[in-house]
Order: structure tokens, then sequence, then C-alpha cells
């Protein structure tokens, strides 16, 4: 028996990455362990250098090559190496991965921010708010009959200057003047600075 040259070398040369995706998608699970042995390393290498955590990386490798056996069907020679084929899904992989990390936890910050209860004292901002009315009330007091009356119905009673004016049976500048003067009394009244 003589040994065929042609035979041997074809049983040393390693099989190209083409020619295994190929038999993959035929279904050949011996050509997909030969294809994983030899892009699992690269693989593995671009996910974690764009994923950093070893453990994500090594789970969106495992996604890339179970893709990799479902859609090895859909992998055109004509537009490309096998390497380069995997290699962009994996790149591809890897930032889908990066992009639903970072929304979740952009979801996750609007939830916290959304749910996070500021706590206050209502017993102290009751107080504060009947303190301030009191002082409200005073200044009021010290302001004319007429201030008075022409702040109360504007600020209070909602009414606009012209309704005021209607209302206190007055010129509308007088209303505007009275306004303006009680609101400037207030104001030195509160000691609140302009």
């Amino acid at each position: 028996m003589t040994a065929d040259p042609a035979r041997d070398r074809e049983s040393t040369e390693p099989t190209s990455k083409e020619e295994l995706l190929g038999r993959v998608a035929r279904g050949d699970q011996a050509a997909f362990g030969e294809l994983y042995d030899q892009m699992a390393p690269r693989v593995l290498g671009l996910v974690r250098r764009l994923l950093i955590d070893h453990a994500q990386s090594e789970e969106v490798t495992q996604e890339i090559f179970l893709e990799i056996w479902q859609t090895a069907t859909r992998y055109d020679e004509q537009r490309g190496g096998a390497s380069t084929w995997i290699m962009t899904m994996a790149h591809r992989r890897a930032v889908d991965r990066i992009r639903a990390s970072q929304s979740g936890r952009d979801r996750d910050t609007r939830i916290g921010i959304r749910d996070h209860a500021v706590e206050y004292d209502h017993v102290s901002e009751t107080v504060e708010i009947r303190i301030e009315h009191e002082r409200v009330e005073r200044a009021m007091n010290r302001l004319t009959e007429l201030q008075r009356q022409a702040i109360s119905l504007a600020y209070y009673g909602g009414y606009t200057q012209s309704e005021v004016a209607h209302l206190l049976h007055v010129p509308l500048g007088t209303v505007k003047t009275r306004l303006r003067d009680g609101m400037i009394r207030l104001r030195d009244e509160m000691g609140v600075a302009s």
C-alpha cells in the first residue's frame, strides 16, 4: 500500500474558517467545535476589551457562538471572510450589551429619583406657615384701609385691577396707586429686601 501525499497534506492543513462555517451551516457539530477552538480566544478578547467584566464577557461570547450556530446559513463568503463576519457579530453583541446595561442603569436612576421620598417635618412646616401668616396679618393691619381692601381683593380674591376698581367704585389709577403703595409698605413691614 502506498501513501497518498495529497491526502496526508489535507489531514495536517488546518481547515479554513470559511469551510468550517459552511459545514456548521449544514449542522456539522465537529466543524462547530473546531471553529470554536480557532475563534473563541479572539472573540472573547474583543468582547472583554469592550465590556471589561470577565463574567459578562464570557456570557456574551457564549451568546455569540450560539448565534453563529443558529445563523451560519446567512454567512455569504462573497461579502467577506468568516473571521470578519464573526468578529463583526461579536462587536455588535458587545455594544448591544453595553447599551442595555447603560439603559438599565439610567432606568434605575430615574426610578430611584422618582421614588425617593423627601422627608420633612410636618409639625415644623405647619408652625412656619402659621408664623408667616401671622406676620402677614400684622403687616396688613398696619396698612391704610384703602390699601388693605385693594390688596385683599387683588391678591387674596384674585380680582384684576379693573375689577378691584369697579368693586371699590374708584378710578383704575387710584387702585394701581393703592396696590403699589400698599405692597411697598407690606415689604417694609415684613423686612423683605427689594
